[in-house]
C-alpha cells in the first residue's frame, strides 16, 4: 500500500498534513482573528485551536479501523470520496473561491477567545481535509504502531501551526491578505494533485477488489 503522497513513510504522511492543514491555508484564516483581536488574545486562540486539532487529528487517527467498520464503510470508498473533496477544494484555492468557507464572525467583546476558536472551527479544528486525510493514512495499516505514527506526524503539523501563528500574529494584523492568498493558491496546485493521487489509488484498489470478486 502506499500514501497519499508517494511510499508509506511517515514522512509522506507529514508532508500530506501540512498540505491539508499547514500553515499556508489554516495561517489565510487565522489573519482575520489577529486583526480583530488583540496579539495576546489572538496568541491563546491559536494555542487553544492547535491543541484542540492535534486532539481530534489523534482521536480520528487511533479510531479509524473502528469508525469505517461502524458506518460499513471500505478503504476504497473513503479514498475515493476524498479524492474528490480534495480536487474540488484546491480547484478552488487556486480560482480564489473558498470552498465552505463562511463569513468571519463578529468579535464577542465578552468572550474574543471563544469567538476566535468558533472562527478557526471548520478550517482548521474539524477541517474536513484533515479528518479524511487522517483517516485514510491510518488505514494504510492495520497496526496501532503505524497509527501511533500517523498521530505523531499530525500533531508535529499542529505544533507547527501554532508556532507559526503566534510567531506572526503582530505581522499578520498588517500584512495584507494578498500575499496569503498567493500561498493558498500554490498550495492549491500541491492538493489537487493529492486528490488526483487519492482518488486514483481509490480507484485502482477497487477495480482490483471487484476483479478478484469476479473470479
Amino acid at each position: 500500500m502506499s500514501s497519499l503522497t508517494g511510499p508509506l513513510n511517515v514522512t509522506s504522511t507529514f508532508v500530506t498534513f501540512f498540505a491539508v492543514v499547514g500553515p499556508p491555508k489554516v495561517m489565510l484564516s487565522f489573519a482575520h482573528v489577529a486583526r480583530e483581536r488583540t496579539t495576546l488574545v489572538a496568541r491563546r486562540v491559536a494555542l487553544l485551536a492547535s491543541a484542540a486539532s492535534a486532539l481530534l487529528g489523534a482521536l480520528c487517527a487511533w479510531t479509524a479501523p473502528y469508525v469505517t467498520e461502524f458506518f460499513h464503510i471500505s478503504a476504497e470508498s473513503l479514498e475515493l470520496a476524498g479524492g474528490i473533496i480534495f480536487f474540488l477544494y484546491a480547484v478552488g484555492l487556486v480560482l480564489g473561491v473558498h470552498v465552505g468557507a463562511d463569513s468571519p464572525d463578529e468579535v464577542d467583546e465578552m468572550h474574543p477567545v471563544v469567538s476566535g476558536f468558533r472562527e478557526l472551527l471548520l478550517p482548521y479544528v474539524v477541517s474536513p481535509l484533515a479528518v479524511t486525510a487522517v483517516l485514510v493514512e491510518s488505514l494504510n495499516r492495520n497496526d496501532w504502531g503505524w497509527r501511533s505514527s500517523v498521530v505523531a506526524s499530525f500533531v508535529a503539523v499542529a505544533l507547527i501551526d501554532a508556532v507559526c501563528m503566534v510567531a506572526t500574529t503582530g505581522l499578520l494584523r498588517k500584512v495584507h491578505t494578498t500575499t496569503l492568498e498567493v500561498c493558498s493558491r500554490l498550495l492549491g496546485l500541491l492538493l489537487a494533485a493529492v486528490g488526483v493521487e487519492l482518488f486514483l489509488t481509490g480507484l485502482d484498489r477497487a477495480i482490483t477488489d471487484w476483479s478478484g470478486a469476479t473470479h
